[in-house]
């Protein structure tokens, strides 16, 4: 399974340091373009490579961690989802001020999939400080847990798949109603929270 990354802050590297770290090639994007992506690329190489926005998004999994104001342009214009899975990794606020954003009684995963129509999104990789989804998945003698929903269970066990070769723990805290609800920032109870199972 192809994956691709949209976005290089503070998350999206995370992610693709995880996915190296585990040996799992990927494509990883921004807005700036493949040029200003080289030392990330050569840090991760072989695995990480460095492409367009098309490229990635047409990744059979696809993460998508972008700062919030700036999705809607990040997502426009793209091929069609075609029922490929979407990761919903973002965050519904933003330095320097972190001001939640306006949802107006909408949840931000709801909002996410209203810019991906025709994708499985499944919220996962966002709760989690980026140094700890970049670090070791293991802590205290267990695994780091990272929690993921969504409405698709197919989708949802290829994300959960996924989570356990990066070496962590996932827990399905089910549809995006509700779990998206318990793991979004600011407003869930679960955002920040470094969790670990046990064997």
């Amino acid at each position: 399974m192809s994956i691709g990354i949209i976005g290089s802050g503070n998350i999206g590297a995370a992610v693709a340091r995880a996915l190296a770290r585990a040996e799992i090639p990927a494509i990883i994007s921004n807005s700036r373009g493949p040029e200003s992506l080289k030392a990330l690329a050569g840090e991760l190489a072989p695995y990480i490579t460095a492409g367009t926005r098309e490229e990635a998004a047409s990744a059979d999994l696809v993460l998508v961690a972008v700062t919030w104001s700036k999705l809607p342009k990040a997502l426009s214009g793209l091929p069609d989802w075609n029922g490929r899975i979407v990761i919903d990794a973002n965050n519904p606020i933003e330095a320097p001020l972190f001001k939640p954003a306006e949802l107006k009684g909408r949840l931000s995963s709801e909002v996410f999939a209203g810019l991906v129509p025709g994708a499985r999104v499944v919220k996962a990789l966002n709760h989690l400080q980026p140094h700890l989804v970049s670090g070791d998945p293991k802590a205290e003698g267990g695994r780091r847990v990272l929690f993921f929903s969504g409405d698709d269970a197919a989708a949802k066990a290829e994300v959960g798949a996924l989570i356990d070769r990066l070496g962590f723990f996932g827990i399905d805290l089910g549809p995006l109603s509700v779990g998206g609800k318990l793991t979004q920032f600011p407003g869930g109870p679960l955002p920040a929270l470094n969790l670990v199972k046990f064997d």
